[in-house]
């Protein structure tokens, strides 16, 4: 066989050129379309039915399966979606997916596009030089488009020539008709160059030219293309690794879905195989896959739409049960699975910042409703009589701060990653925004660690407040809690559309009452209703409150756009 080494090299390099093609194009896109992905992705929580249009979609635009599995392993850790939400998500990713073969066959084979990408860039060029932001982000997508093609193009030209290398064809041969273990076989084949690229679109592309310069028949190039379906999961996997209990059973169920998908398939290949050719031949009025190579490559690409629309409408019915199998076989192991982690964010979407937004934009709502379940374990423990309890308490209030602590860091790390990406001018405004935000939540936080503290003390040396004491403490407690959840409410809206009215009389609540305790405070500590020692930690807790308050309205002024 006459193919060196710089023929490999050449080989990798084409494969290089069609992967960056493919990146430069989906970044373009979902900068140009990044809003509209955003609120569609928000709305990823209807049911499982639904889930599968949303999968579908948002891969068939950003050609990433890989992006849109990632990111729903991630919502599933943040507890944003349901194990059963999520599997109509993958599900949909693995129906979307299939537009890629259909894109390289047609574009790739069918028509000379390559004829037309130079002129594509020449167009896309001059838009990508302009001034409005979209307008660079459409030209992206137009170069991105014309460089993946160029790269299939020299993908083509690399992969041997049978005319020249008669020894490959006899060597394959002999595996055309093996049956059941060859089937096998090429199936670990195409997961494992899957793994290697970390590319299902890549993959496939490499098996469709392959194909059409008859390097591999169409029975060996379809269980490859089943072993492509295995490969992809391990993107998912890999992400839930350091996420929670959730996030790695939501990752078992895309798994399962795609192993118990191809090995029924497998059973059934040569009859599904036959019933592609006649489809390919009758219907499509193409020539045998197995007598053409150039007609495998529209063939494989009838097979993998075939295979994943047929897994879907199956094991559809049967999610319930994924997720039954998945809940036994990836165990809770106690606290820590139902704590609130963000290191699975270290996994993210660096090649989608566009798509990272809206992920960073859930997390930060989510990091809101630690704070709020974080000012509540305060409001218990004040009330407290039982000492068992209280040290319960106390020791959650200290775990969440340093959970605080840790998301703070961990959202930063990412947000500044996302921010090294191409980010169109309101995403880059956006994630200053959250900045900002977080930076409040944690000091929230701190307070809240400080105030248990304050507690603790006065129970240690015997301190008691009077039920006047407790009384308004407790009513300052639910004018801030009503302010967090306000908050809240606004971090799961759209960012600068909010309206800041009841968020300052929320806070004008919070200052009234303060100023309220503090006098009454002062009158009854001149008239000795209590000592000084109590005195000072109760000035404490309603000024640790009022601070909290505080922090709540820069949030909100954040969301709003006056940072």
């Amino acid at each position: 066989m006459n193919f060196s080494l710089f023929d490999a090299l050449v080989l990798l390099g084409s494969l290089g050129f069609f992967i960056y093609g493919m990146k430069v194009m989906s970044e373009g896109i979902q900068k140009a379309a990044g809003q509209r992905l955003r609120q569609i992705l928000g709305a990823m929580t209807k049911n499982r039915f639904f889930g599968v249009l949303t999968g579908f979609f948002i891969t068939s635009l950003v050609q990433s399966s890989s992006a849109t599995t990632v990111m729903t392993v991630s919502f599933v850790n943040a507890g944003l979606l349901t194990l059963v939400q999520s599997a109509g998500v993958m599900m949909g990713a693995n129906i979307g997916t299939t537009i890629t073969a259909w894109i390289v066959s047609y574009f790739g084979f069918k028509f000379n596009i390559v004829a037309v990408s130079l002129p594509i860039i020449a167009a896309g060029l001059p838009m990508m030089l302009l001034g409005r932001p979209k307008m660079r982000s459409w030209g992206e997508f137009l170069v991105g488009f014309a460089l993946l093609f160029m790269g299939l193009d020299a993908l083509k030209h690399s992969v041997p020539d049978l005319k020249d290398n008669p020894e490959i064809l006899g060597f394959l041969t002999q595996f055309a008709d093996g049956g059941l273990l060859t089937s096998i076989l090429f199936v670990f084949i195409g997961a494992l160059v899957t793994i290697i690229v970390q590319s299902s679109s890549a993959a496939m592309a490499l098996t469709l030219v392959m194909c059409h310069n008859g390097w591999i028949p169409f029975p060996v190039a379809a269980a490859m293309v089943l072993g492509e379906n295995i490969g992809t999961t391990i993107t998912a996997e890999l992400a839930s690794l350091v996420g929670n209990v959730h996030a790695k059973r939501s990752a078992r169920i895309h798994s399962m879905f795609n192993i118990i998908g191809v090995t029924w398939m497998v059973l059934l290949l040569p009859f599904a195989l036959d019933m592609i050719s006649w489809f390919s031949e009758s219907i499509m009025g193409n020539s045998s896959p197995y007598e053409n190579s150039e007609s495998i490559p529209f063939a494989l690409s009838y097979f993998h739409t075939f295979f994943n629309l047929t897994n879907v409408l199956l094991l559809i019915w049967f999610v319930p049960h994924l997720v039954k199998v998945a809940i036994k076989s990836v165990p809770y192991k106690g606290d820590d699975d139902e704590e609130s982690h963000l290191n699975f964010i270290g996994a993210g979407l660096m090649g989608t910042s566009e798509l990272s937004i809206l992920e960073a934009q859930k997390e930060v709502h989510k990091f809101g409703e630690i704070s709020i379940r974080h000012i509540g374990m305060v409001k218990d423990l004040l009330t407290e009589k039982d000492k068992k309890k209280r040290k319960k308490l106390t020791k959650r209030i200290r775990k969440y701060e340093e959970i605080s602590d840790r998301i703070e860091v961990e959202i930063t790390e990412y947000l500044t990653k996302v921010a090294s990406g191409r980010l169109s001018d309101k995403s880059s405004s956006l994630v200053r925004t959250m900045l900002s935000i977080i930076n409040d939540l944690e000091r929230v936080g701190d307070i809240c660690y400080q105030m248990s503290i304050g507690i603790g003390r006065k129970h240690e040396n015997k301190i008691w407040f009077t039920t006047e004491q407790r009384q308004q403490l407790l009513e300052l407690f639910d004018l801030v809690e009503f302010a967090m959840n306000k908050m809240n409410e606004n971090l799961e809206e759209e960012y600068d559309k909010i309206d800041l009215q009841d968020a300052l009389k929320n806070e004008d609540a919070i200052n009234i009452k303060r100023d309220e305790i503090r006098k009454d405070h002062f009158q009854r500590l001149e008239n000795g209703e209590y000592d000084y020692q109590n005195g000072m930690i109760y000035n404490d807790l309603f000024s640790s409150m009022e601070k909290v308050g505080d922090h709540v309205i820069n949030v909100n002024e954040a969301i709003a756009g006056k940072v």
